[in-house]
């Protein structure tokens, strides 16, 4: 219970501006659409995480293409849940981070100081 509302209100930071940035919003990119290793491109934005939720397939491994387009985040890194190590995420270069899911179930990540959860790989069988 304790840890939830920790995570309330560190998500409220970031939505009031401790994460964000002054600049205007970017165009969402196309809908996340994996189902067998595909690759998602991922926008880090003033929003966070773009798109928020993407599709996944336990034991397949997924490649998120990540671009970071804000300077002005605490998701200067990525981090997936129950994963040690995280990755640099460096303003305005793609970086491609595979993630093969050994579970279904939702699977968090965000930054790497764990003060954003920028998303949810929803993972199936």
């Amino acid at each position: 219970m304790r840890r939830s509302v920790q995570r309330l209100f560190v998500l409220l930071a970031c939505q009031l501006g401790a994460c964000a940035s002054s600049a205007p919003p970017a165009a969402a990119p196309a809908p996340a659409t994996s189902a067998s290793g595909e690759r998602v491109i991922v926008k880090v934005t003033d929003q966070g995480f773009v798109p928020a939720r993407i599709p996944a397939k336990k034991g397949v491994p997924l490649t998120l293409v990540i671009t970071r387009d804000v300077a002005k985040t605490c998701a200067t890194e990525i981090q997936f849940d129950g994963q040690p190590g995280s990755t640099e995420l460096p303003i305005g270069k793609a970086v491609e981070v595979t993630y093969t899911p050994s579970r279904s179930g939702d699977v968090r990540f965000g930054c790497a100081m764990g003060m954003m959860i920028g998303g949810v790989l929803a993972v199936v069988e």
